[in-house]
């Protein structure tokens, strides 16, 4: 975890977009990034993503409206929430217009929440 945080700093104090430092982070800790959302309705989170490492954890992303970047370590509960957003951004850009994943995205920073892994 601690190298995948350091992967999500800024380099030369330079302020990449949220999308981009994601996928730098994946690739420099040889994970894929299983989605990048934009969360509305929450009063603290503007965006979300998630690097999975295999079968075994996940790694997820929020960026906060103050600008400030949170990172979590998450299996277990949280994974079926994962595995929506998932497929949800792996699904041709004319079923994003069908399906909506706002509910999901927002019970799984709920979910974040109560274990403690955010604000």
């Amino acid at each position: 975890m601690v190298l995948f945080e350091q992967s999500m700093a800024n380099a030369d104090g330079i302020q990449q977009p949220f999308s981009d430092r994601v996928i730098d982070a994946a690739e420099k800790t040889a994970g894929a990034v299983l989605f990048d959302v934009r969360v509305d309705g929450d009063a603290n989170i503007y965006r979300m993503a998630a690097i999975g490492y295999g079968d075994a954890d996940t790694a997820i992303v929020v960026l906060e409206k103050s600008g400030q970047l949170r990172c979590a370590s998450v299996n277990g509960a949280a994974s079926p929430f994962v595995a929506a957003l998932a497929a949800w951004e792996a699904s041709p850009l004319s079923e994003h217009v069908r399906a909506d994943y706002h509910g999901t995205a927002l019970i799984l920073l709920a979910k974040l929440r109560a274990a403690g892994h955010l604000k």
